[in-house]
């Protein structure tokens, strides 16, 4: 697949970098790629298996290392090779030590046993990767050192022992390649995994590709038939032949000043894409209401609004809904008037509020907000962004559960267009909204039959036709 779509190629500036070697279609994987080694988040450890990256209940720990847990004998058979040495160093150190630390030491066991050469799929070596240590301020040298002492205690292979030099090597290679990687719904991340060949690619604050973690299939009877935890990555759009395939690296939904810092801190590069040098969308992301209030005002508003998200965040994680609401709604107050729909401190109040009013069972405050919020990311977002596409599934699914089933069934199929681009036909979260798409369709079915039937009764006073209507969407 790797040969024959895409190829390396020198990026200039930017270094190297892949190209298309022929036209792409919308939704096409350019791109399959195993992870060379990942590892679950220490804090969801036995919330998250550790083979396939699903979060779920009742997970079955490794009796010997009590760390790992896994979805069943399956997924832990099918991790034991990359756990196996992991599971001896934790059982000897006594604990398990952080994320950055496992995995550095799994990325070093798979590079001893494949002895530093790059396998037939991949375009180049682990060990060629940018680590950008050379870049880091001195605060962070600081951490990589710690971090390398206490890799030093765990590392337990024995045979093979490297020098402080090359263990921060891989600290940076983890640091500037690594990727975040979510839970098979897309809603948190679940853990941390390193792709030598998505490395390779690009960023653009407006890119050509999307990446999606594709958990892969555990469940098949016949093991032959299983496939492994993998990246995908799809075009887009229509990619011409020796077009640059591009990511985001960042969410686009920041101000080209606030993306820049972002990429320059975390990539060690100053982004010159057109969105950043043009500036595009920072005036809708900062924009005041149409009533023009003075720029005193507006300034006023939008740092109460900075310190209101920054409690709202608090308050989040502290579990505190009532609090998170209150908040919010202050906020929107303050907002209005004031601040634009597209502003982005305002974008993120509307995304909080649907959450916690569906938690609270609220659904048609939900509804509305989250209307608001899809109505702000389709002037912001490329319109086949996956963000935009898990926007208009939690708005489609609180209109759904107001009773607005046919303005739900609409952004629900919106959403599923999305992410049949984005995730593909396979992906669990793509299968949700199908499920969704075809009950929404069978209750609007349902809906308009019963009111064609009701038209058709006997006429009564209005008020009884009135009451009988209310008395049948109270039941649907």
């Amino acid at each position: 697949m790797t040969a024959g779509i895409m190829e390396l190629f020198d990026a200039g500036k930017k270094g190297r970098g892949l190209r298309a070697k022929k036209e792409i279609n919308t939704g096409e994987v350019l791109l399959a790629e195993p992870s060379y080694a990942a590892v679950v988040f220490n804090s969801l450890a036995s919330q998250v298996c550790h083979s396939c990256f699903r979060r779920q209940a009742n997970l079955h720990r490794c009796a010997q290392c009590r760390f790992a847990h896994y979805c069943d004998r399956t997924c832990q058979t099918a991790c034991w090779e990359d756990h196996k040495q992991e599971c001896a160093a934790i059982r000897k150190l006594g604990t398990a030590p952080n994320e950055n630390i496992r995995l550095a030491a799994r990325l070093l066991w798979r590079r001893n046993k494949d002895q530093g050469l790059a396998s037939d799929s991949q375009l180049v070596a682990v060990d060629q990767l940018q680590d950008h240590i050379k870049d880091l301020p001195e605060d962070e040298l600081k951490k990589l050192a710690t971090d390398v002492k206490n890799f030093l205690r765990y590392w337990s292979c024995g045979t093979k022992q490297h020098p402080a030099e090359y263990i921060s090597h891989i600290f940076g290679l983890i640091k500037s390649n690594g990727l975040t990687l979510p839970d098979q719904r897309g809603l948190q991340s679940a853990g941390l995994g390193l792709f030598p060949n998505l490395s390779l690619i690009n960023h653009d604050c407006w890119p050509n590709c999307t990446v999606t973690l594709n958990h892969g299939n555990q469940s098949a009877v016949s093991s032959t038939l299983h496939s492994p935890l993998r990246i995908e990555l799809r075009a887009l759009g229509k990619i011409s032949e020796g077009e640059e395939l591009t990511v985001s690296y960042v969410d686009f939904l920041n101000v080209s000043a606030d993306r820049q810092k972002q990429l320059k801190e975390r990539f060690h590069f100053d982004c010159s894409c057109d969105h950043c040098s043009q500036h595009i969308s920072d005036d809708l992301m900062a924009a005041a209401a149409e009533g023009k209030p003075s720029a005193d005002v507006v300034k006023e508003v939008t740092a109460f609004s900075k310190e209101t998200l920054e409690k709202v965040e608090k308050a989040r994680k502290d579990g505190d809904h009532s609090q998170v609401l209150k908040l919010c709604q202050e906020c929107l107050e303050k907002q209005e008037n004031v601040l634009a729909d597209t502003h982005l401190y305002k974008l993120r109040v509307l995304s909080v509020l649907p959450e916690v009013l569906s938690y609270l069972r609220r659904f048609a405050e939900a509804a509305e907000y989250a209307g608001k919020m899809v109505e702000g990311y389709t002037k912001l977002y490329h319109p086949n962004n996956a963000q935009l596409g898990l926007a208009l599934m939690r708005a489609g699914v609180a209109h759904w559960h107001a009773g607005l089933v046919e303005v739900g069934h609409k952004m629900i199929c919106k959403a599923y267009r999305i992410m049949m681009v984005t995730h593909g036909p396979n992906h669990s979260i793509t299968k949700d909204l199908e499920s969704m798409r075809s009950q929404t369709e069978v209750e609007l079915k349902v809906l308009k039959e019963n009111v064609l039937d009701m038209k058709n009764l006997p006429m009564t006073s209005s008020s009884s036709a009135d009451e009988n209507m209310k008395d049948f969407l109270r039941k649907q």
